[in-house]
């Protein structure tokens, strides 16, 4: 299985064991990061899952898609590594992915 690497809000590292093909907001929901509300549940439309990716792995991710960059140019705190983990689905690829999670808008 693969893992992701995310940093809470408050600093706190954790690992998170992810399935293959569940997005990285499914993950981490499931994984018990409270701070991943997922209101819309993965629809890409509410941006409550605003991640940052860790630059080295912005390239594996790929940019956000139109819809997916719309939300993201709503809040304070994008960065050139914004991406909403509802749109990010996990794969052997991307075992070890490291993200922070986006200070709330």
């Amino acid at each position: 299985m693969p893992t992701i690497h995310v940093t809470t809000r408050e600093g706190e590292q954790r690992a998170v064991e992810a399935r293959t093909g569940h997005s990285v907001m499914e993950t981490l929901r499931d994984g018990g990061v409270d701070e991943i509300l997922a209101l819309c549940g993965g629809c890409c439309s509410c941006a409550t899952c605003h991640v940052h990716v860790g630059a080295e792995w912005i390239d594996r991710v790929g940019p956000p898609g139109a819809d997916e960059d719309d939300l993201l140019d709503t809040s304070d705190y994008r960065t050139a590594t914004s991406r909403l983990a509802c749109q990010i689905h996990m794969d052997d690829a991307l075992d070890g992915l490291a993200v922070t999670i986006a200070p709330e808008s």
